[in-house]
């Protein structure tokens, strides 16, 4: 028989602004103490230097994740010109150097190159899977790491500063499994000066913005009052981007149990996915099928 998790049943999106040096894996095993949650995961790993928003998903929320992973975010980051390393950020070894600085145009003429659909190789030190092993791992072991180029969709990349000569400072808006380290080593490398990322900061994830985010010395301070929970924003967030469909109790009983159920008319298309809500709370996510959801998702609260 398995063992009961225990901790409480509570459900819903804490944002946290993550400090550096500390691994995202962290963050949610503090929110998860801070909570006494049973259950609690994060919406998009952000390496342990970068700062920002880090989305912790509690309970039943954590069904939502997939749809703040797949939504757009905003980054501000620092390039650092005139040096590649090989963990393409300040924490590996410089790989290469050059003296080369472009100017403010040339940089500016550069960026529409890394604009729309693109193909991006994720860095040699990632999470990323090589034959059922991390690549970061296979590259601490000194092994030379290939990774395939994988589609990315960036909206936006903006120039917002020049501090000085050696350092840009610039704001991206991308969509999901984008790296900015590999955006920091591909521009250098394009403008032929070499780069990498000095500091990075997620300003916002999906519905979430850093603004509104907690810092970890506030939760710890918090921690296990209250207070705390008044932070914690509805699972239904989770599903901004999704049409909401209206059901009856009795569609509502039926979606539970993970049968189709009744919902109330709507302009949807047939085969779009939607969420089903009952007195403004989610009972499930599924596809829309000729008045009926067919729940792929249930939540029970």
């Amino acid at each position: 028989m398995a063992r009961k998790r225990k901790g409480r049943d509570i459900s819903g999106w804490l944002v946290v602004d993550k400090p550096a040096g500390i691994t995202s894996t962290s963050v949610v095993n503090k929110v998860r103490w801070a909570l006494e949650a049973k259950k609690a995961g994060h919406a998009g790993t952000l390496d342990p230097e970068a700062t920002g928003v880090l989305a912790i998903a509690l309970g039943e929320a954590t069904k939502t994740v997939p749809y703040i992973t797949d939504a757009l975010k905003a980054y501000h980051f620092t390039v650092r010109l005139g040096q590649a390393t090989n963990t393409d950020d300040t924490e590996g070894e410089v790989i290469a150097s050059s003296d080369l600085r472009p100017t403010d145009d040339e940089i500016i003429a550069a960026l529409p190159q890394f604009l729309g659909d693109i193909m991006q190789v994720p860095p040699k030190f990632s999470a990323v899977k090589i034959d059922g092993q991390r690549a970061y791992k296979l590259a601490r072991d000194g092994e030379d790491v290939e990774l395939a180029a994988r589609p990315l969709w960036v909206e936006e990349l903006l120039l917002v500063d020049r501090p000085d000569a050696d350092h840009v400072t610039l704001e991206m808006t991308c969509g999901k499994g984008g790296y900015v380290r590999s955006i920091a080593r591909d521009l250098g490398a394009y403008l032929g000066c070499h780069g990498h990322v000095r500091d990075l900061r997620r300003v916002w994830s999906g519905p979430f913005d850093v603004e509104n985010g907690l810092t970890l010395a506030r939760i710890e301070e918090l921690a296990r009052t209250p207070e705390l929970d008044s932070y914690i924003q509805p699972l239904e967030i989770g599903l901004v981007d999704l049409p909401e469909l209206k059901c009856t109790p009795e569609g509502a009983a039926k979606l539970r149990n993970g049968n189709p159920g009744m919902v109330l008319a709507a302009t949807i298309e047939y085969g779009d996915e939607a969420w089903a809500s009952l007195d403004g709370e989610a009972v499930a996510v599924g596809v829309y099928k000729a008045g009926e959801l067919h729940p792929s998702r249930v939540f029970v609260r």
